[in-house]
């Protein structure tokens, strides 16, 4: 429960945003342009039920058209409104122009809680919900771009395409109206990972900067880090999965709804992510110790606290407790500005949820991209890179025969290097890239500028930044 006496999660992205702009040289026009939210449509409809007609209210709002199409998630919850919708299309805004995705802001959310209906009822309701902003432009691919968010995954993407088609039968690029669709219906390989993965190559990119580390108190690299996962949805689990599959992090806490699970020797990810889908929960796990009351394991031992579900879940009432030298903001908002201002005064770095989820929008840009084109990945060019591949090989055996035992070819080096690249390798390629880029632009200002402290005002003092140039080249 986050303390009554703590702000709001629109107050806390107005008070960060501010805290930024007061280190810029911002017109007060331009600056309040930025700030604010354009539009937020609110609609009410109805859907027949179980014999009878439930009504269900929704948003979707425009927060920045600095560039178009906006893009942004949807999310179906019973704590969806508008502030919170609002709040969440700032930060897509400035999340957007911190990667050089080229999209705006939007966000949308619909108040449902999903699991009190089949899979036939949702469908029902997401494609009403779909219809009624559908026909007034508040879905469209050079407009308006949705995602997936909490509560909606692929189903509901693909659902809300095929009512766009059927809705706009001539549209040949109807397909890139949403993204995160399921890849047999336009999506592309690596979404359902992004962002998950984006968190990963965050914290890879964060371990490369020596200065960065030194700050957080920490050495070494992501090998042997203890992490506590608050999550282990979509993006908790992939996130933890990686990280202790492919960096060597040991995973020594995973909150979840019903409590916690924690081993400092190590906690299984598939395992317990299996187990809570046959259970609905993490009580009754056979490994490791089961907490009870799950918030407490925020304030465990540990060197990466990962935040990847709610709002709000590190506040004024326990951000003192919080042990980990290193925070990295998987979900949005999981700090709120009160807590952000203890931490850091404690030293605490905090990698801000605007950088570090942005895995998704980024990977939803190459999806929106491909539908556009037409084409997958990798099919124009990846048999001439294996041909051209191949011509390296070739003289690289003839020069093995020619040398004898002197000079041979390291066994797995021909297959690896003659593989052309796939869809997913490219789409991690172009993650990698994206977040590498991101995160150098932020520590620049972090460890350049004496008046910035944190990574946090340092990505909005990029972002908005970018948000400004481009109205200014629009003539505002």
């Amino acid at each position: 429960m986050i303390p009554q006496n703590e702000p709001s999660f629109r107050e806390s992205v107005d008070i960060m945003f501010n805290r930024a702009v007061a280190l810029m040289d911002l017109p007060p026009g331009l600056e309040e342009k930025i700030r604010v939210c354009n539009a937020t449509y609110t609609v009410r409809f109805g859907v027949r039920l179980r014999g009878q007609i439930q009504t269900f209210t929704g948003y979707r709002s425009v927060h920045s058209e600095h560039m178009e199409p906006v893009k942004g998630g949807i999310r179906f919850s019973l704590g969806v409104n508008q502030d919170e919708v609002e709040a969440l299309a700032a930060l897509m805004t400035y999340k957007c122009a911190l990667v050089e995705a080229p999209f705006g802001g939007s966000k949308g959310g619909l108040h449902v809680d999903p699991r009190e209906y089949d899979d036939h009822e949702m469908e029902l309701i997401t494609r009403r919900f779909a219809y009624e902003l559908i026909k007034r432009d508040m879905i469209n691919p050079a407009q308006n771009v949705p995602a997936p968010d909490m509560g909606t995954g692929e189903r509901e993407m693909a659902w809300i395409a095929d009512q766009y088609k059927r809705m706009n039968t001539t549209d040949i690029n109807g397909v890139a109206c949403v993204t995160g669709k399921p890849t047999n219906a336009g999506g592309i390989q690596g979404r359902t990972e992004a962002t998950g993965r984006g968190v990963q190559y965050a914290l890879r990119e964060f371990f490369r900067d020596a200065e960065g580390v030194k700050k957080a108190g920490m050495s070494g690299t992501l090998d042997g880090k203890t992490v506590v996962v608050q999550g282990l949805g979509n993006v908790g689990y992939h996130a933890a999965k990686f990280l202790s599959e492919e960096d060597g992090c040991k995973i020594v806490g995973i909150i979840e709804r019903d409590g916690a699970l924690v081993d400092d020797r190590g906690l299984d990810v598939d395992a317990i992510r299996n187990w809570i889908a046959s259970h609905g929960g993490v009580a009754g796990y056979a490994d490791g110790t089961y907490v009870e009351d799950g918030s407490s394991v925020l304030e465990k031992d540990c060197e990466i606290l990962i935040p990847a579900a709610l709002e709000g879940v590190i506040n004024l009432s326990n951000a003192e407790q919080v042990k980990a030298p290193l925070i990295i903001e998987a979900a949005n908002g999981p700090v709120t500005a009160g807590a952000d201002a203890i931490l850091r005064d404690k030293g605490t770095v905090i990698i801000p949820d605007m950088y570090a989820n942005a895995g998704g929008v980024t990977v939803s840009y190459f999806e929106w991209v491909k539908n556009l084109s037409h084409i997958r990945f990798g099919r124009m060019q990846r048999r001439q890179e294996e041909a051209r591949h191949q011509l390296v090989v070739d003289e690289l055996e003839r020069l093995s025969r020619h040398l004898g035992d002197a000079w041979t070819i390291t066994p797995d080096f021909k297959d690896k290097y003659l593989r052309g690249a796939d869809e997913l390798e490219l789409v991690r390629s172009g993650l990698d890239d994206t977040m590498r880029a991101a995160y150098q632009s932020m520590a620049s200002v972090w460890h350049d500028r004496d008046d910035v402290d944190d990574l946090r005002t340092a990505a909005y003092l990029v972002a908005i930044g970018k948000v400004a140039d481009s109205y200014r080249a629009k003539g505002l």
